[in-house]
């Protein structure tokens, strides 16, 4: 039989610092196993390529919510990576830590190991922040991080509007400090996209004890009683059987890592029963507390010197790809938004529970899934909550592992988090409104000056409200009956068996997801390391 010390599902932004950390270890024999296909193009490699990534029907997921009800009966998209790299090869390439209450939360739910100060030395191992080594920031990691390579006159403004309305001014939003404004950050190297596979598993690929399997689904996890022994997979139609001797870790994310856990029968009773699948341990938690930023949109009529727009349209672009495909700059090498600020939704709040986000361009997506940047000027906010209350499920739509999981992610059900995004939408006028950066308004577009009460407002996230694609928590690590792995990421009531993914967050942190997701790949890969699992014997 076809075996394997460690076999990881999923390429993305855990997997793939999972396996890196375990093929260091010449000893080890590690599979990686991808569903979609390798990442070596183009528009993946490229930073402003996200746009002809959103809807891509080979790198992405393609998933689509059930009805919201809150929002009017809505279904509601949602991307994801599908090659490797994951949603690393696909995302806005935004890097934020999060705030240190967030992990320290974590650790008091009875998590050792996940509070701040445990996990600051993997944030700084794993990274090679361009400016800097200090206490905070790390230097001479896999993974590049960089400021962006041109930075907009009206960002700057931005940033000294929101100063003036009292927020501090950040000069590193993953150092000493998170609440307050200035420019993100982004996992990009020398002007290309530096996805969880380009910096992790990319390097190392000859490695002879470390195999990359790609276009591949796994159907379940195999068991012998209670002990994880491999995975079922399905490759061009055909099924067949790959055994571990050690451990099988899910690394397929908040959406697909849940799925497959119940497909492989851990999972709750009656979830498993209502699709005669067999039970191997009731886990009542698994595919519960889905959690994910509900996200708002502003638009702003630009002065024309105020944004980029023109130079993505019409003939300029031309000379913009030009210029990137010589020199790997310009706008082309840039993430999806250039500022952040974080900033309380009321006066006594702890600490800062909104994101937001600006940009100096505006887009339009289309019915046949194109996105296109505006071609008059225009500047883009958004706003999102960083700890909603509200939480959904996901569940299975069949027992057949070729079938999409369902998603409800049950948004705006909590009144806490409706006035939180209300009180968004109002501190984006605010700020835009304050100056320098209100001489570059020539109009509020969107939602418009209608849109005026508390109503109106909540009407506009009615129809127009998405997602920022933060999703996670579905297999969350704790102590209580609705936990699903431990603080070593074990899964609880089997063996062997761990999960390594934004799955295991018992709440989201503030900010973009993708960071801690992969600090996440990097501290499970050390916890399983050190834990070493002794081989069992394969049987034929």
């Amino acid at each position: 039989m076809e075996s394997y010390d460690y076999i990881i599902v999923g390429a993305g932004s855990a997997g793939c610092p999972v396996a890196r950390r375990l093929s260091d270890d010449p000893a080890n024999r590690v599979l990686l196993i991808e569903a979609g296909p390798q990442a070596e193009r183009f528009w993946v490699n490229t930073p402003a390529g996200m746009a002809k990534l959103y809807f891509n029907d080979l790198l992405n997921w393609n998933y689509q919510t059930e009805p919201i009800e809150k929002l009017a009966g809505r279904q509601m998209y949602w991307p994801r990576g599908k090659l490797l790299g994951g949603s690393s090869a696909i995302n806005g390439m935004i890097f934020i830590r999060g705030d240190r209450a967030d992990y320290d939360s974590w650790r008091d739910l009875g998590n050792a190991g996940w509070g701040y100060d445990d996990v600051l030395p993997h944030f700084r191992a794993m990274e090679h922040f361009e400016r800097r080594s200090d206490p905070w920031r790390g230097q001479g990691g896999p993974l590049w991080v960089s400021d962006p390579v041109v930075k907009s006159a009206s960002s700057f403004d931005f940033i000294e509007a929101a100063a003036r309305l009292g927020h501090a001014r950040l000069e590193d939003m993953n150092g000493a400090a998170h609440d307050g404004v200035g420019f993100m950050q982004h996992t990009i190297k020398n002007g290309r996209r530096h996805s969880a596979f380009s910096a992790f598993i990319k390097p190392v690929l000859g490695r002879a004890n470390l195999t990359v399997l790609t276009d591949t689904r796994v159907a379940r996890v195999m068991f012998d009683g209670r002990d994880a022994t491999g995975v079922e997979v399905i490759t061009g139609g055909t099924r067949r059987t790959i055994a571990a001797a050690r451990e099988v870790i899910l690394s397929g994310g908040a959406l697909n890592t849940p799925q497959v856990l119940m497909l492989s029968g851990i999972g709750p009773a009656a979830e498993l029963a209502r699709h005669g699948i067999k039970p191997v341990h009731h886990s009542p938690g698994v595919g519960q507390n889905l959690q994910d930023h509900f996200y708002m949109h502003t638009g702003w009529r630009a002065t024309a010197q105020s944004s980029y727009n023109a130079n993505l349209a019409g003939m300029r672009k031309y000379w913009e790809g030009f210029r990137y495909l010589m020199t790997r700059r310009g706008y082309l090498a840039l993430g999806s938004s250039q500022v952040a600020a974080f900033v309380k939704s009321r006066p006594e709040e702890p600490i800062s529970d909104l994101q937001i986000s600006f940009r100096p361009m505006t887009f339009q997506y289309f019915p046949d899934g194109t996105v296109r940047v505006e071609r008059q000027p225009g500047m883009g906010v958004s706003v999102y909550q960083l700890r909603p209350h509200s939480t959904g499920q996901v569940t299975l739509r069949s027992p057949d592992p070729m079938d999409k999981m369902r998603a409800a992610p049950n948004f705006l059900t909590d009144a806490g988090d409706v006035a939180a995004m209300i009180s968004g939408i109002k501190q984006i006028r605010q700020i835009m409104g304050t100056e320098p950066i209100r001489s570059r308004v020539v109009a509020e577009e969107v939602p418009g000056p209608a849109v005026t009460s508390d109503d109106d407002i909540y009407r506009f996230m009615e129809q127009t409200g998405n997602s920022a694609h933060h999703q996670a928590g579905t297999a969350r690590m704790g102590r209580d009956a609705m936990a699903v792995v431990d603080e070593r990421l074990a899964v609880r009531g089997v063996e062997r068996l761990r999960v390594v993914d934004a799955s295991i967050m018992p709440h989201l942190t503030s900010g973009n997801t993708n960071a801690p997701t992969i600090m996440i790949g990097v501290n499970g890969g050390a916890m399983i390391a050190q834990d070493a699992t002794p081989r069992r014997a394969i049987r034929d």
